[in-house]
């Protein structure tokens, strides 16, 4: 059995099946991978294509990866993920930043194609089927259309998700069935602003060509002026150092040094400081009017500001609004084949561990991977 049908248990249902065993997956919302499709509206970012360092630094700069991590990524990385989306018929291409998409763009086609060949594995999937804890040892209790259920399959592959997007079936109340889960936190989130009336007007612009620095990390990403703060890939790699209260700086002109954004700004004179931003560096809009907002009162010497502008912000948005999550359940508490240490025969896989990283592939990859190494350990499980 398979509870969750995202791309983590999706994939754990695929290699059982292809290992010749009948696999039923328990879905508690009306129709499978509701944040796959979602996250796919705008492009199906598969995964990454890069080194095989710099992909797995992603999941936690200069921090050791837990084992099952590391092995899930070795039999299924990138090049890997690439590989089966091709297998389903639909051909990748990879993007200028190394991003890896889909040609037909959405999610929906794979989603198609992949159902397809789990339905002509022999997989069985039950919608509306909600997990709502053990019942004693590996026993599964499930509130579904025709009652409560109980069942005690030969293997369990829970596959439930972290707590963001609940509308979508992801709202981590399966974490109060296990005693060793990290609090979740937000990830690839948004930050709150309370802006002056005077940002009105640039809710919706991007700010592009600038750096985000926080905790020692920095990113270059885009991020978008909303009525409400702050959004956009270029917060995302910045989570943690966030959440755990590290400053946030905007470095306006990364490409230019303090000294060298001072002699274009030059003197004063008699020119505002609008007119000398946009004339001579080439800020307006938006990335003008954050000068004002975080700078003021705005001190002579504009470049050391320019280059590590304070950003002033409420914290983290909500949770549920949160792209994904920190937390989960403790790699301490599984084996390195990701079976549960206290149930034999119970496996957990995908964003229901405690694992973090960026919007950019890595998120998806690492459901597929460890989908697929819980899928192939509870395939031994059975075969013994």
């Amino acid at each position: 059995m398979v509870v969750g049908a995202g791309p983590a248990g999706l994939a754990a249902a695929e290699v059982l099946a292809g290992a010749g065993h009948p696999v039923l997956i328990a879905e508690g919302m009306p129709s499978p991978a509701r944040k796959l499709l979602m996250a796919g509206k705008s492009g199906l970012n598969i995964t990454k294509d890069e080194p095989a360092d710099a992909f797995r630094a992603a999941f936690g700069a200069g921090e050791a990866l837990p084992p099952a991590l590391r092995d899930a990524f070795r039999e299924f990385g990138p090049q890997e993920v690439m590989e089966w989306t091709r297998g389903l018929g639909q051909e990748v291409f990879t993007g200028s930043t190394g991003r890896v998409f889909p040609t037909a763009w959405k999610a929906s086609p794979l989603l198609r194609a992949w159902l397809r060949r789990l339905s002509d594995g022999g997989v069985e999937l039950r919608t509306r089927w909600r997990w709502t804890g053990f019942d004693g040892g590996e026993v599964s209790r499930f509130e579904t259309p025709q009652g409560p259920r109980l069942l005690r399959p030969g293997a369990t592959i829970l596959a439930m998700g972290g707590a963001s997007w609940r509308r979508l079936g992801s709202d981590g109340a399966w974490a109060s069935e296990f005693a060793d889960v990290a609090p979740f936190a937000p990830s690839n989130m948004g930050l709150l602003v309370d802006w002056s009336p005077h940002m009105a007007r640039h809710f919706g612009e991007p700010v592009k060509g600038a750096a985000w620095s926080a905790g020692g990390l920095v990113s270059r990403g885009e991020v978008v002026v909303s009525a409400r703060g702050l959004e956009g890939g270029g917060l995302y790699p910045l989570s943690r150092p966030l959440r755990e209260g590290a400053p946030l700086r905007l470095d306006l002109l990364p490409d230019l040094s303090t000294e060298a954004v001072r002699q274009r700004l030059g003197p004063r004179g008699r020119e505002t400081v609008a007119s000398r931003l946009r004339k001579r560096l080439g800020i307006e809009g938006a990335r003008a009017a954050l000068v004002q907002e975080w700078g003021r009162p705005l001190p002579d010497d504009l470049a050391p500001l320019l280059k590590a502008l304070p950003v002033r912000h409420s914290g983290p948005r909500p949770l549920d609004e949160a792209i994904s999550t920190a937390g989960g359940l403790r790699f301490s508490a599984l084996t390195g084949d990701l079976m549960l240490h206290d149930r034999p025969g119970v496996f957990a896989a995908g964003e229901m561990l405690d694992w973090e990283a960026p919007t950019g592939g890595y998120l998806l990859t690492a459901c597929l991977a460890t989908g697929r190494r819980a899928g192939r350990a509870a395939a031994a499980w059975l075969s013994r």
